[in-house]
């Protein structure tokens, strides 16, 4: 059995050292439910729908972020 919070993606790492990036800011950026940013950042086998992609791409834009998603 999986223990909860151990396992992260490597979007989910890559967030987790963003200073001024989290989940609740990402929510309102993207315009994505909290779930579906919880499961990229925690699932390292789940593969979004590319419009799931765009819309994370998008709303880190609107955060500053700028990356190139290929890297996930």
């Amino acid at each position: 059995m999986m223990k909860l919070g151990k396992k992260r993606s490597n979007f989910g790492k890559w967030l987790d050292k963003q200073k001024n990036v989290n989940i609740a800011e990402l929510e309102r950026a993207s315009n994505l439910s909290r779930m579906t940013i919880t499961k990229l950042c925690s699932d390292p086998d789940y593969r979004p729908r590319i419009s799931t992609v765009i819309k994370i791409n998008q709303g880190l834009k609107k955060l500053g972020k700028n990356i190139d998603l290929n890297d996930f």
